[in-house]
Formats: structure tokens, C-alpha cells, sequence
């Protein structure tokens, strides 16, 4: 089966194997896209949002929630907030740092964030390298951040 998904400016067709989820071709079309720069992720949507307004307004509001927990955060309750630009292991993603809330494994929850929104975080302690990374995945940063 040919898949065609109409473009504003131009079309994308590939052939879909039916026996591939059709989620796991359309986001293979969409990594060879991106690599290849024939779109721009940001603005693909679902109809009502594009990918780029939701991380924005996911690092918005991320950013706020550190912000009132740095707030409210002491010795008492043990919770801090920090940011780094270099990750525990050495290494640097050029143009990001890490907003983290917690630094002890088993409860950080921390996200990659442009580089353009460190002074936004200018309440958070800035940390040379950042603590040892738990491993933590998406599931458990949603766990924790649920038990905030």
C-alpha cells in the first residue's frame, strides 16, 4: 500500500508494509525527513497543535513549575532545583542544558532545554557537571512528577 500525506507545499509518499505498525512508518518517514531537512518537525500537528507549540509550552511550563518549587523548596523539605550544561558523564549537547529538579537517584526529573531559556531558570543552582544520571526514562519522570 502507498501512503501519500499532503504537504502545504509539497507531497510525501512511501510505500507501508502492512505488516509495520503504520505509527512506526509514519515517524520513520518523518526521523529520514528531518535528517534529510525536507521538513520542519516543529510544524507538523495533530490539527490542533504543532509540535512546536507543544514543546514550548512544555518548557514554559516546566519552567514555572521549577520556579515554584525553588520557591518552596529548603533543607526541610529536601526537593532543589538546578541547571548544567554539562550532562554527569562528561558530555555536552551543543545548544541545550538540563533543568533538573532533584538531585539524588531515584528521584530527578529533569528535561533537555534550549539554551536560549537559561536566564529564564536564573532560580536554579547552576551546577558544573550535572549529578550522576539514575537512568531515569519518560515513565518514571512522569511518576515523579505526579508525586511532586
Amino acid at each position: 500500500m502507498t501512503v501519500i500525506i499532503k504537504g502545504k507545499f509539497s507531497d510525501i509518499s512511501f510505500r507501508y508494509n502492512p505488516d509495520v505498525e503504520l505509527e512506526e512508518a509514519i515517524n520513520s518517514v518523518i526521523n529520514q525527513s528531518r535528517e534529510d531537512k525536507t521538513i520542519n518537525t516543529n510544524l507538523i500537528s495533530d490539527g490542533y497543535h504543532s509540535f512546536g507549540q507543544l514543546y514550548e509550552h512544555r518548557i514554559a511550563l516546566y519552567i514555572a513549575l521549577c520556579k515554584v518549587t525553588a520557591a518552596h523548596s529548603s533543607e526541610v523539605t529536601g526537593i532543589s532545583v538546578w541547571k548544567s550544561g554539562i550532562h554527569s558523564d562528561g558530555s555536552v549537547w551543543e545548544g541545550w542544558f538540563l533543568l533538573g529538579i532533584n538531585k539524588a537517584a531515584g528521584e530527578q526529573i529533569t528535561y533537555h532545554l534550549p539554551i536560549s531559556e537559561w536566564d529564564a531558570c536564573y532560580f536554579a543552582e547552576e551546577l558544573e557537571i550535572a549529578p550522576p544520571f539514575d537512568g531515569h526514562t519518560h515513565v518514571d519522570v512522569l511518576e515523579r512528577l505526579k508525586q511532586l
